[in-house]
């Protein structure tokens, strides 16, 4: 059996991004800055990295899927917050329902 532990993403500024990541309602357990912050979720046991990086990554990005219960209030609160979004809670052809930012 394997179990996820963490995931690490690069960041050109962790000042924006940490704070962003709080916004989104994980809890901040390591930081480390300006170099590295590690974040934890309020369900489950994984964790989220962010270290930075020199340079934005290449190609088609890196996505990142947080789950929630009700999208579409989720979203709301986060707009809120100061939170924008490139797309808006929509149904998905592969039979979710998500939003992007």
């Amino acid at each position: 059996m394997m179990d996820l532990n963490q995931i690490i993403i690069p960041s050109l500024d962790l000042s924006i991004s940490v704070p962003f990541y709080q916004k989104l309602g994980l809890k901040l357990i390591v930081n480390a800055l300006p170099h590295y912050a590690r974040f934890e979720s309020l369900d489950g046991e994984s964790t989220f990295s962010v270290r930075i990086a020199k340079e934005p990554p290449t190609g088609s990005g890196i996505y990142v899927y947080f789950e929630c219960e009700n999208l579409d209030e989720t979203v709301g609160d986060l707009i809120k917050k100061g939170i924008i979004f490139d797309e808006y809670p929509a149904d998905m052809r592969w039979l979710w329902r998500e939003a992007r930012l």
